[in-house]
């Protein structure tokens, strides 16, 4: 045994030197002389033959040097810092579980799950306080300075999600939280190695970390991400195993058998069915959350346009026919409007000819959910009145945009200036798109169950339409004022967020309904919102690669252990030596005042 196994600061040990002056005054000191004296020594005779005790009066003459030298021994021994092993949840006083909820820790292993495996072993990881953080696509504390009995309980009550988890995340909010003397005890299948930086952290900054894997299971194919292309879905299929696996793909009446070589990668493309479905992968695997792909879509994907124009503009009328979704019918007032369409256009029309019905069919529209949208003339018909959504003031030219406000329609989209434009104060719903002055030039209003679109640049004076955006804003203008949003809008990855403008109720896949302005999609499946419907499917290569290599395996410098026996940490000693000196020295005063010297 060398002196670093007992001692945290050997170098304490120095503080022994100051025993030498007190052996060198105790050397120097003259001895007593003995005197004689008469007068009392027949007092004394009987007395001193029966109490001779040599050995004990030495010990009693050398006892206050003892007991100096070993107050001397105390305090060198309490600087050096002394100190036992012992198991390192021995000397915490506040545990932090992290619970890894992402989806890979669903994956089947021979005695359940990852994540059944992970919360049986984090019920005997319990200290005096506790907490415990869910790892999910967002961290959160679900227990906060708790007792045994509650953690069992909070622990009993968690669910793994269908969505990639962020544990870097967890694991630094763990030590953020962390007290003194606090250990963080994560449990996860450790996928990826983004929550090493976290641990680095956690660790320079003195606290604990322990981590426990679990990574039972582990064949599988996947499928990792999809694309749409008009009323098209082409998914990304992956294979993970070491193997070569055969695979069949569904989706409503097409389907497709696939041949994957060792981490081989292939895209299939499939018609999405009217109203959607599921994109089956057969057979199953280990990690299922995968192996299916839920694809929303609207159960009638054709919007029926009707564009009234005594003066068709051909970039306009080409732009709305090339949208695969759009059925497009071009009308001259007047002429009566017989059957019901999706959207309403108004388009360079003349006052005169302009029928009321005309425009009572856009209401009519409007109270069904479908949309209207009127663009800009010099002179607009007064007949639009309400549907008009500016007071017009003139015409203005080449103004200078102003593009405050981001949303869907606008997104990525360069407007050019128009040279003509009509000029006005708007009268209802909010500019999108505006001129320094304020005019709007594309402005959107909610009108009862539809929507209202106004497009301020005179068509024949727009330059717009020579750019190559112009048929994209043309389709999001459209898929807008019907209400259909573009498959891709509609189908999101788990882990995303479904955001409105109002508290809306939602049906998850499940069967709850929740209701909120912004709702996690946490599950795999189809959600309800007012009658439609939004896919919700795990999509990312990190969480399908569910084989993982062993933390003894990975090349890390964080100290990361596969903790089925405690590591040994230091439990220091000091203040034990600090109490013994302190009885020491009372054991001093108590002498020295028996023998009279204080």
């Amino acid at each position: 045994m060398v002196l670093p196994d007992v001692f945290l600061a050997p170098i304490g040990l120095l503080a022994l030197a100051a025993l030498i002056p007190i052996l060198i005054v105790y050397f120097i000191q003259p001895d007593p002389r003995r005197v004689e004296l008469p007068t009392v020594e027949l007092l004394f005779e009987d007395t001193q033959q029966d109490a001779s005790r040599p050995l004990f009066d030495r010990l009693k003459r050398n006892l206050l040097l003892l007991l100096q030298i070993l107050v001397v021994v105390l305090l060198a021994v309490s600087v050096a810092g002394p100190y036992i092993s012992v198991a390192e949840s021995q000397t915490v006083s506040e545990t932090i579980v992290v619970i890894d909820g992402s989806a890979s820790m669903q994956v089947d292993t021979d005695d359940g799950t990852r994540f059944a495996a992970a919360i049986a072993a984090a019920r005997g990881t319990t200290s005096s306080t506790n907490s415990v953080i869910f790892a999910g696509p967002t961290p959160s504390v679900v227990l906060r300075s708790g007792g045994a009995s509650e953690v069992q309980t909070t622990l009993a009550e968690l669910r793994p999600t269908d969505a990639p988890g962020n544990l870097n995340a967890a694991i630094s909010r763990a030590t953020a939280i962390a007290g003194e003397n606090a250990r963080v005890a994560v449990f996860s299948d450790f996928a990826g190695d983004r929550w090493r930086q976290a641990v680095q952290s956690a660790q320079a900054r003195g606290v604990q970390v322990s981590l426990q894997q679990f990574d039972g299971g582990g064949s599988n194919v996947g499928i990792t991400a999809r694309s749409f292309s008009r009323s098209n879905v082409t998914l990304t299929v992956q294979n993970f195993a070491d193997s070569e696996v055969t695979r069949t793909i569904t989706l409503g009446s097409t389907q497709t058998s696939m041949r994957f070589s060792p981490g081989g990668v292939q895209r299939v493309t499939l018609p999405v069915p009217a109203g959607g479905g599921r994109a089956q992968l057969t057979p199953r695997d280990d990690f299922s959350i995968d192996d299916v792909a839920y694809i929303a879509a609207p159960s009638d994907q054709r919007v029926d346009v009707l564009l009234l124009s005594n003066d068709p503009n051909n970039y306009l009328t080409t732009a709305l026919s090339v949208i695969e979704e759009v059925s497009l019918t071009v009308a001259q007032p007047p002429t009566a409007v017989e059957r019901n369409y999706d959207v309403i256009l108004y388009s360079d029309l003349e006052s005169e000819r302009l029928l009321e019905g005309n425009v009572e069919a856009g209401r009519d529209v409007l109270a069904d959910g479908g949309g209207v949208g009127v663009i800009a003339q010099q002179s607009p018909p007064a007949a639009y009145r309400d549907l008009l959504l500016i007071d017009p003031r003139g015409t203005g030219s080449n103004p200078t945009l102003d593009q405050s406000q981001q949303s869907e329609l606008t997104r990525g989209i360069a407007f050019t200036p128009p040279e003509t434009y009509l000029s006005g104060s708007l009268t209802g719903g909010q500019s999108l798109l505006k001129t320094t002055d304020g005019t709007p030039i594309l402005a959107t209003e909610r009108r009862a169950n539809g929507r209202v679109l106004y497009y301020g640049s005179v068509v024949d004076n727009d330059p717009f339409r020579f750019n190559y955006q112009y048929p994209v804003f043309w389709k999001r203008a459209i898929f807008y004022l019907a209400g259909r949003e573009p498959l891709s809008a509609i189908n999101q990855n788990t882990g995303a967020q479904l955001q409105f403008e109002n508290v809306t109720t939602v049906e998850t896949p499940d069967g709850d309904s929740i209701e909120g302005q912004v709702i996690p999609l946490k599950q795999t499946g189809f959600y309800s919102v007012g009658g439609s419907q939004r896919g919700a499917s795990l999509y990312s290569a990190t969480e399908s690669a569910v084989t993982v290599e062993s933390l003894d395996e990975q090349s890390s410098d964080v100290d990361a252990q596969t903790r089925e026996q405690e590591s040994q940490v230091p439990r220091p000693l000091g203040w034990m030596i600090i109490l013994g000196g302190i009885t020491v020295v009372i054991g001093e005063v108590v002498l020295l005042r028996r023998r009279g010297d204080l």
